[in-house]
C-alpha cells in the first residue's frame, strides 16, 4: 500500500465524496484535482463552497475542454464522482469509432476518458438507483453499456443499490454505488477464486462495506454474458440488473440482497433546537392548506395531448413527517411548496427542514453550505450524497489496498 492514495474528483458538487473519504483516512486519500461545473447556471455557487473549504487544485471548467494530456499527467489511484443519470445509447460514427449518442451521454464518455488516459487503480461512483432499469423501453441497457465500456478498460465492476437508512443515516436515500478496479489487482487476482455468489453475499467490496444476508431476497438471482460490441448491447439488449452484483471479463452475476441488520437515525435526532428555527421556517396558514392537499389522497380527471379522459390517482401520507423514523428522501425541490418536501411539527407548529437539518440528513458538518441562499442550499442538498456512506467504503478501500503489491504504475496499460 502506498502511503496516499491520489483522488480526483469529478462532477465534485460541493465536496461529498472529499469529505467522506478525509473521514475514513485524511492521511491517505489525497485530493490532487477535482471538476465541478455547472453548464446551466450562471452562478457557480457549488463550486464556490467547494473552493472555500477544499485546498488542492480545482477546477471550474466544462471537462469536455480538459486535454487527454492533463489527465496523462496525473498519477490517480482513485477517481471518484456522482454523475448525472442520463442517455447511454451508442452510435458508431463515420470514422467507425463508438460513442454515446446526443448531448446527454456525453458526461459518463468523459468518464471513460479520464480513466483511459490515468489508469487509476480503482473507480468509485454514484447514481440514482433507476440507472440499472433504464430505459423504460430496453431495461437495464445503459447499465450493461456502462459494464462493457468498463471490461473493455479491463476493469471488475461491483454494485450495489445502497439505502443509507439501513446503515446508520437519517435519510431513505437509495443510490447505486459502482466500484470498477483494475483486473491486473491482487484484490482482483483473489477474487477469480470466488463465485459471483460469495462476492455479492459475503466477500465481495460491498458484502465487506454493507452487510447482507446470506440469502437473496425471494431467490432473486440472475446472469448473464455482455455481448462483446457495445453498439450490439446499446442496439438490442436488455436485461434485469439486481440490486448488487458483479462483473468479471463480461459476465455478469447479481442478485437482490437485504441488509443484514438494518438500523437508522431518527430524524428527530438531527432536528436543531427550536429556540434556533428561524420564523421563516414556519409553515404559513396558506402553506398549511396546500400542503394538506398535496398530500391527501386524490381523484382527479385529466385529459391527454390526444384528447383521452383518464382519473389521474394519488394515494395520502402522513400530514407531517414522523420524527421517530428516518427522513424520507430528500430532493432538490426541498424547502418549496411540494409534496416531496419535509415537514415536520415540533411544538404544535408545522414548519420546513432548515437548510442545516438537511446538511445532516446526508452528514455534512452544520453550515457547510452557508455562503448560498436557502435555495440553493436545499437544490445541493437535494444533489448531494450520504457523506458517511461515501466514508464507509473509503475504509474497506483502505483495507484492500494494504495488500496491493502493485503501484499504479505497474498496472498501467495501453489502449
Amino acid at each position: 500500500m502506498k502511503d496516499t492514495l491520489n483522488v480526483v474528483e469529478l462532477f465534485a458538487g460541493v465536496g461529498g465524496f472529499r469529505l467522506g473519504l478525509e473521514k475514513a483516512d485524511a492521511k491517505v486519500f489525497n485530493t490532487v484535482w477535482a471538476n465541478q461545473w455547472e453548464p446551466s447556471r450562471k452562478a457557480q455557487e457549488a463550486f464556490e463552497c467547494y473552493e472555500e473549504k477544499f485546498g488542492g487544485e480545482r477546477s471550474n471548467k466544462d471537462i469536455a475542454t480538459v486535454p487527454n494530456e492533463f489527465f496523462s499527467g496525473l498519477n490517480i489511484d482513485l477517481l471518484v464522482g456522482g454523475f448525472p443519470c442520463q442517455d447511454y445509447s451508442v452510435a458508431r460514427s463515420l470514422s467507425g469509432e463508438k460513442g454515446l449518442e446526443g448531448k446527454k451521454g456525453v458526461l459518463f464518455w468523459e468518464i471513460k476518458r479520464v480513466i483511459e488516459h490515468s489508469h487509476p487503480k480503482y473507480v468509485l461512483l454514484e447514481n440514482v438507483d433507476r440507472l440499472l432499469k433504464s430505459p423504460s423501453k430496453q431495461r437495464g441497457r445503459d447499465f450493461a453499456v456502462m459494464l462493457a465500456t468498463f471490461r473493455d478498460l479491463q476493469y471488475n465492476v461491483e454494485w450495489r443499490i445502497v439505502n443509507a437508512a439501513e446503515y446508520g443515516a437519517a435519510q431513505k436515500r437509495r443510490r447505486v454505488f459502482i466500484f470498477a478496479y483494475k483486473n491486473k489487482l491482487d484484490f482482483a487476482r483473489e477474487q477469480t477464486t470466488l463465485t459471483g455468489n460469495d462476492i455479492v453475499f459475503n466477500e465481495g467490496f460491498f458484502a465487506k462495506t454493507f452487510p447482507v444476508r446470506d440469502e437473496p431476497y425471494k431467490n432473486r438471482i440472475a446472469t448473464c454474458t455482455l455481448p462483446k460490441d457495445i453498439l450490439e448491447i446499446s442496439d438490442s439488449f436488455a436485461f434485469g440488473f439486481h440490486t448488487a452484483g458483479i462483473m468479471r471479463e463480461g459476465e455478469v452475476f447479481t442478485a437482490q440482497t437485504e441488509a443484514q441488520n438494518p438500523i437508522f437515525t431518527p430524524l428527530k435526532d438531527i432536528l436543531i433546537d427550536e429556540e434556533m428555527v428561524d420564523e421563516r421556517f414556519y409553515l404559513t396558514e396558506a402553506q398549511a392548506e396546500k400542503f394538506a392537499y398535496l398530500r391527501g389522497s386524490k381523484k382527479i380527471e385529466r385529459t391527454s395531448v390526444d384528447g383521452h379522459k383518464y382519473i389521474f390517482s394519488e394515494g395520502g401520507m402522513s400530514p407531517t413527517d414522523e420524527l421517530d423514523g428516518p427522513g424520507r428522501t430528500m430532493l432538490t425541490s426541498e424547502g418549496t411548496v411540494n409534496r416531496s418536501t419535509h415537514i415536520v411539527e415540533v411544538a404544535g407548529r408545522k414548519r420546513f427542514l432548515t437548510p442545516v437539518e438537511c446538511e445532516r440528513l446526508n452528514g455534512f458538518p452544520d453550515n457547510w453550505t452557508a455562503m448560498m441562499s436557502d435555495r440553493m442550499r436545499y437544490f445541493c442538498m437535494g444533489n448531494a450524497l450520504v457523506v458517511d456512506m461515501v466514508a464507509k467504503m473509503g475504509e474497506t478501500i483502505l483495507n484492500l489496498d494494504k495488500c496491493e503489491k502493485l503501484s499504479s504504475e505497474q498496472i498501467t496499460i495501453s489502449f
